[in-house]
């Protein structure tokens, strides 16, 4: 079957111009989908490397690629496998679902191998959401230096309503040993998404924002990935406590920025905090009144986001 990847617009939500749109293949033989984008101007100060949190896919980041432009940069944006428009994981294709996070390195290692290095202006600097924020952290905890700086936003070191949660991790792990790693994890009923409303979100408090991102959820249902497998709890649930060991903030090198949410609900800002404290060469920032997507969020919350970037990547053109 052939795998052609495509970005899709919708009205609101134009494929910024310039795109080029692709696949690589992982070692493991994984198909992902990328775009890229080469800088607007004749002064590049290098690539930035986007990569979502679960769930999303690379056009809903849009507006976020348009901003990188115009700072100057280039820019490389990878769907995870298992979501967006890259390969499926299981036969159920709304599954969220992985075995093992370190599973996601190849998918860092696919996209620098295949199109940032060989094609794209340096340095190299990496810009993450959520779970692909902590699979960056994962990345410099075993060595990659990949990047010259990161840019972490709200990265899942724990999630909030489990934070304490043990009896719910030592569940995911059991079913996972009995052989139920590929089912859903029990929780309330999805809803269709003609029924999800902005009011009593806990994603942003961006109404327009809100809206966009709903309308390419509904117009290309084929990128959506409904709610994570037991096995994707577990692994989840292995990688945020590997984070959390003393041992993985000494063994952290590399420069980055964390910056958290002050009024997420997604993921811990407290350990966002913590570990914050004991990085040799990070540091971390908390944006009061913020909810969990930072770069969806509103102006009001956008904008210092946006101040902290320029600030911490060097050649960014509104520093």
């Amino acid at each position: 079957m052939s795998f052609k990847p495509v970005l899709y617009s919708t009205r609101d939500n134009p494929v910024p111009e310039g795109a080029l749109c692709g696949a690589v293949t992982a070692t493991d033989g994984i198909r992902l989908r990328f775009a890229r984008w080469m800088p607007l101007g004749e002064v590049c100060h290098g690539t930035v490397c986007v990569f979502p949190g679960r769930t999303e896919k690379i056009e809903k980041y849009f507006e976020t690629v348009r901003d990188l432009l115009r700072r100057g940069f280039a820019v490389a944006a990878l769907d995870w496998r298992g979501q967006g428009g890259s390969q499926r994981l299981l036969s159920n294709p709304m599954k969220g679902h992985i075995k093992d996070f370190a599973d996601y390195q190849l998918d860092i290692e696919a996209l620098l191998r295949e199109v940032v290095l060989p094609d794209m202006p340096g340095p190299c600097f990496a810009l993450a959401h959520s779970m692909g924020a902590a699979i960056l952290l994962d990345h410099a905890r075993r060595g990659g230096q990949s990047f010259e700086r990161m840019f972490l936003v709200a990265p899942m070191l724990d999630l909030s309503l489990l934070k304490h949660d043990v009896a719910a991790r030592r569940i995911a792990r059991t079913l996972s040993r009995l052989g139920l790693s590929r089912a859903y994890v029990p929780t309330r009923k999805v809803r269709p998404l003609h029924e999800v409303h902005f009011e009593g979100n806990r994603l942003t408090s961006d109404a327009t924002r809100f809206a966009r991102n709903l309308t390419i959820s509904m117009e290309h249902p084929q990128l959506e990935v409904g709610p994570p497998t037991i096995g994707w709890v577990k692994a989840a649930f292995d990688l945020m406590e590997t984070l959390a060991d003393p041992a993985s903030a000494r063994a952290i090198r590399q420069p980055l920025l964390m910056v958290g949410a002050g009024a997420d609900k997604i993921v811990s800002t407290p350990s966002i905090e913590h570990l914050g404290t004991r990085l040799i060469a990070g540091a971390h920032i908390i944006i009061p009144g913020a909810r969990h997507e930072l770069l969806q969020e509103r102006d009001l919350f956008r904008e210092p986001l946006l101040a902290a970037f320029d600030a911490f990547i060097p050649g960014s053109a509104a520093a």
